[in-house]
């Protein structure tokens, strides 16, 4: 017996020491066909191998972290797309029927509303914070937020904070953004742009269609390249550019941008350029951009070195200001494109056939001559009348005289109705120099306005009415001739402008006080619903005295013009009554 269990635990033990060499050659040959497979793999991963070109999807998320991948970012080096956190909402106030249902169950039943009290009392308060892991805060993250959270496709706005955004990032966001359909807002702070970073950005902004605002705070850069984001193609409506460093070489190029002689922006709407380096001569250039520019409705200058200087030349731009030699040059160039008056005045041949290097307020002799006959034989028709009313003519042929002359009248008034401004311009052309003709050119077409129409005079096309609901550019409103000049009224479609915090004495507050009043004065004699001029005004913080007698005055009438001032109503209810 003993014999036989020895040879049974001998082959026992030879089994299973067969089965362990078994297991080791099945692990190793795995090993084997894991290792080439992931031979395979690496050879799909072959860095040398062209990746097939990525379609976006619109999703930011996933187009992001493919972008990043295919430039060769580590995982850990991707920055997370997260929802931009908000505060915890308010809980609504107890419904009173809830708690009046509640406590006729109590009465009927005690016992289960126990265990319900005791679990309202346990609730923990709402948090005002959210904690992360270490030093998970200092990770570059991309916040957005999105119309549906539950749709990733709606993200609206993009918020970057305190991470350096290079060359390689902004071009993965040239590939994403323009995708995104409803992106409406991008806010960067601190995030260390470079001048080839902006440029990059200016590029390809305008192909975002419903991009917006834009908001660069808190990032110097020593080039100040900003002027390159509201260029030409720009569609943003609204830039911030607060704390950049902005010195008096960015606001130039700045003010270069809102406006020219020949070029204007037609899409910025609202420029915050507060808590800057800018001076008086950054101030001047940027109020010199709006001596053209009709759009911008909000500039924020706070908190720079503006001065009195600076003051002085923004009262000027928004009250009235002359023309300088290139701006008349073009404005004779708008007239001449415009259609000059003379020439439907003096039916002259149409302007492919005249001499074009001959200037529009010089007329040729051969019109001269005409002219003169024409008067000549005018002249001649009046001393033969008199000479037949004295001789003692049968009345026949005063009659018929008559009626010529009123056939005549006829055909003179028709004449008028077809440009009435251009029977005022005859004394216009006759001025000897050309600033008193562009002064007849505007008067007339005022007087032409105010006339009073006849019901023959409703008889004219309406092809025309469209003309005068166009915009109309600056150089082509009514001049006004002083000292040899051209002065225009200046910019009334600016209605915010903050100045506070700024070195503004009460020099300056002066010719901010005749600004505003130019500006009242002027919208009473010609409203314009399109151009009401400075409602609000911030002027706080200035090296000028609170009890200044300009100051006390520009605030009272800054105050009658803000659109969110309430004056206080006199005698209590009863007025209230009656207003309501």
């Amino acid at each position: 017996m003993s014999s036989a269990s020895t040879s049974r635990a001998m082959l026992k033990t030879l089994s299973v020491v067969k089965k362990v060499k078994m297991g080791k050659r099945v692990e190793k040959i795995l090993k084997d066909k894991g290792g080439s497979t992931s031979a395979q793999d690496n050879g799909d991963d072959d860095p040398n191998k062209t990746p097939e070109p990525y379609i976006c999807t619109g999703i930011f998320e996933a187009d992001f972290t493919e972008f990043c991948r295919r430039n060769l970012l580590k995982d850990n080096e991707i920055p997370a797309v997260v929802i931009r956190p908000k505060p915890p909402c308010a809980q609504a106030p107890p419904d009173n029927k809830s708690k009046d249902s509640k406590d006729s169950n109590a009465s009927k039943d005690p016992t289960p509303d126990e265990g319900v009290d005791a679990a309202n009392q346990e609730e923990a308060p709402p948090k005002t914070y959210v904690t992360k892991d270490k030093y998970a805060y200092f990770r570059p993250v991309v916040q957005v937020e999105m119309e549906n959270e539950d749709k990733p496709t709606t993200v609206t706005e993009i918020y970057i904070r305190g991470w350096k955004v290079d060359s390689l990032m902004v071009g993965i966001f040239k590939q994403c953004w323009p995708i995104i359909e409803k992106l409406s807002v991008v806010n960067l702070w601190n995030v260390n742009l470079s001048e080839d970073v902006v440029k990059e950005f200016a590029s390809f902004l305008p192909q975002c269609q419903n991009l917006k605002t834009l908001v660069i705070d808190g990032t110097w850069c020593p080039e100040e390249p900003w002027s390159l984001l509201i260029g030409e193609d720009s569609l943003l409506t609204s830039l911030s550019l607060r704390n950049n460093g902005i010195t008096d070489k960015g606001a130039v190029m700045i003010g270069k941008a809102l406006s020219t002689v020949k070029s204007s922006n037609k899409n910025l709407v609202s420029l915050n350029l507060s808590g800057n380096k800018i001076t008086d001569v950054g101030a001047v250039a940027i109020a010199n951009g709006l001596r053209m520019n009709r759009v911008l409705l909000s500039l924020s200058l706070a908190n720079n070195n503006v001065s009195d200087e600076g003051a002085k030349k923004l009262g000027e731009v928004l009250s009235r200001f002359p023309l300088t030699h290139e701006e008349v040059v073009e404005r004779r160039k708008l007239l001449s494109e415009k259609g000059s008056p003379d020439q439907g005045l003096l039916k002259s041949p149409p302007p492919s056939r005249r001499d074009r290097d001959r200037p529009g307020s010089v007329r040729s002799s051969s019109h001269m001559d005409k002219t003169d006959k024409k008067r000549d034989k005018s002249s001649k028709k009046k001393d033969g009348r008199k000479g037949e009313k004295e001789d003692g003519k049968s009345s026949k042929t005063d009659a018929k005289k008559d009626k010529d002359d009123t056939t005549k009248g006829k055909k003179e008034d028709k004449w008028k109705k077809g440009g009435g401004s251009r029977t005022s311009l005859v004394g216009a052309v006759s001025q000897p120099t050309a600033n008193a003709s562009f002064v007849a050119d505007t008067m007339s077409t005022k007087t032409s306005k105010g006339k009073k129409t006849s019901s023959k005079d409703k008889r004219v096309p309406e092809s025309d009415s469209p003309e005068i609901l166009e915009a109309i550019n600056p150089l082509l409103e009514q001049v006004e001739s002083m000292d040899n000049q051209l002065w225009i009224p200046g910019n009334r479609c600016l209605i915010n402008l903050n100045l506070s915090r700024n070195k503004i004495t009460d020099t300056g507050m002066k010719g901010l006080l005749l600004a505003v009043q130019y500006q009242i004065t002027l919208l009473n004699l010609a409203p314009s619903p399109a151009m009401k001029g400075i409602l609000r005004m911030s002027l706080t913080g200035n090296d000028v005295k609170k009890t200044d007698e300009t100051y006390v005055k520009l605030q009272e009438v800054l105050l009658a013009r803000d659109p969110y001032y309430k004056p206080p109503e006199k005698g209590g209810g009863d007025n209230q009554s009656l207003a309501g």
